[in-house]
Parts: structure tokens; C-alpha cells; sequence
């Protein structure tokens, strides 16, 4: 039995971290034109890396939370097939709470990009425009990590086989809103058990045979001690 889970901005959420699209949200007080495109970067990139390494910074003021870490016991204690966890989030709390089987299909705050080579490389601290790539040694030409609108999310083809082989799907803590992730429910054998994991209902939630409401440092090891039981 394999197990594909998406998890969203939710879940990081209730570990402190602010979110994009919710009311008082990040994209409420900073424009996205101004600091998530391509384009912003290319007109002004002190601006957008100082709005990256602020989320950067922040990370070191936050911690994992019992939803985090019911999913990496989930990927460790699971026998009975495989489990993928993939994430929307740029963050690095999966990993710090033990999760290793893992995507994020939007990048990495952790992690810097080198406009010349290509090569992402394990990135801790503010990006300053004399710094390296640490790959081809080329200054100057580090971006984050992170996908930008109007960008290709990460590892698409293996998201796209995990689903089509998966027999449990479970969102957890995602707003339904952004693309393709919003549509990865519609993609699942047909007899495969979807489960959304949310406070709210979201526009996708239709598409979800099992709704499990509430806070996801809650509902989600609860959903985890049924599914090991």
C-alpha cells in the first residue's frame, strides 16, 4: 500500500511560520510581483534577497511540530509500501523532524542557486552579492532556491509516478489554490482513499472522499496512529 502525502503552508504554520495566502498573510504586506518572479529578481535582486533571507532567518526562531514529526514516524515505521512526502513548503521543519523520503517541489530556503552552472548548493546564511557558487566558483550569481511564479515546480515525473501508483493520498494544511498541486487529488487511481487534512474547507475539498477537520498538529498523528494501527 503506498502512501503519497502533500502538506502546504498549513502545517508550518502552526509551528510559527507565516503563511502566503491567508489573511494577514505574506503576500498580504509584500507584493509578489516585487519579490517572487524572475522578473523582480532581474530589476532589482538586493530587494529580493533581502526578502529571502529574512524567511531564512526566521527558520532559525522556529521548531518542528507534532505533525511534522508524526510523519516522519509515519515514513519509519511504515511496512507495508512506500511513502513519499511531498511538500510545497520552502522550509526545513520535514527534515528537522526526521522526514528523508521527500520532495519539495518548490525549492529550498536552505538552499542557493547558481545562475551560471545550474547547481544548487546547502546555503545557511544571508546570500551577499560577492558570494560563490560553490560548484563552479562563479561570484555574484547566487538565487534562492525557490520557484518562482511563472517557474516549473521541482520533481514533477517522479510527484506524477508516486500518485499514479499510490493507494492513499492524504493533503494536509494546503489552500487549494495553487496549481498543479491543487489538481494532484484528481490524479489518483480512482479507487485510491483521499484524505484532506484542513481547519477550513478548501476549493479542492470535494474532490476528497475523508475530511479530517482541525489544527494539522492534532488531526495528523491522529490520522497516522490509524493508518500504523
Amino acid at each position: 500500500m503506498n502512501l503519497v502525502i502533500l502538506t502546504g503552508a498549513g502545517i508550518s504554520a502552526e509551528s510559527g511560520l507565516a503563511t502566503f495566502r491567508d489573511l494577514g498573510g505574506i503576500w498580504a504586506q509584500v507584493r509578489l510581483e516585487d519579490v517572487a518572479t524572475p522578473e523582480a529578481f532581474a530589476a532589482d535582486p538586493a530587494r529580493v534577497q533581502g526578502f529571502y533571507d529574512a524567511r531564512r532567518a526566521q527558520l532559525r526562531r522556529v521548531a518542528p511540530n507534532p505533525a511534522h514529526h508524526a510523519l516522519a514516524q509515519l515514513e519509519r515505521e511504515w511496512t507495508r509500501g512506500d511513502v513519499l512526502l511531498v511538500t510545497q513548503n520552502v522550509d526545513d521543519l520535514h527534515e528537522r523532524a526526521g522526514s528523508r523520503r521527500l520532495l519539495h517541489m518548490h525549492g529550498e530556503l536552505k538552499r542557493a542557486r547558481c545562475l551560471s552552472c545550474g547547481a544548487d548548493s546547502r546555503w545557511e546564511d544571508d546570500i551577499r552579492p560577492a558570494d560563490a557558487c560553490p560548484a563552479c566558483g562563479a561570484a555574484g550569481r547566487l538565487r534562492p532556491h525557490v520557484v518562482w511564479f511563472g517557474e516549473m515546480p521541482l520533481h514533477m515525473a517522479e510527484i506524477e509516478a508516486a500518485l499514479a501508483a499510490c493507494d492513499v493520498f492524504v493533503s494536509i494544511g494546503t489552500s487549494g489554490q495553487v496549481w498543479p498541486a491543487a489538481g494532484f487529488v484528481r490524479t489518483i487511481p480512482p479507487a485510491a482513499r483521499s484524505i484532506e487534512v484542513n481547519p477550513m474547507t478548501t476549493e479542492v475539498s470535494p474532490a476528497f472522499r475523508e475530511h479530517r477537520r482541525g489544527p494539522a498538529s492534532l488531526e495528523v498523528p491522529r490520522l497516522v496512529a490509524e493508518l500504523l494501527a
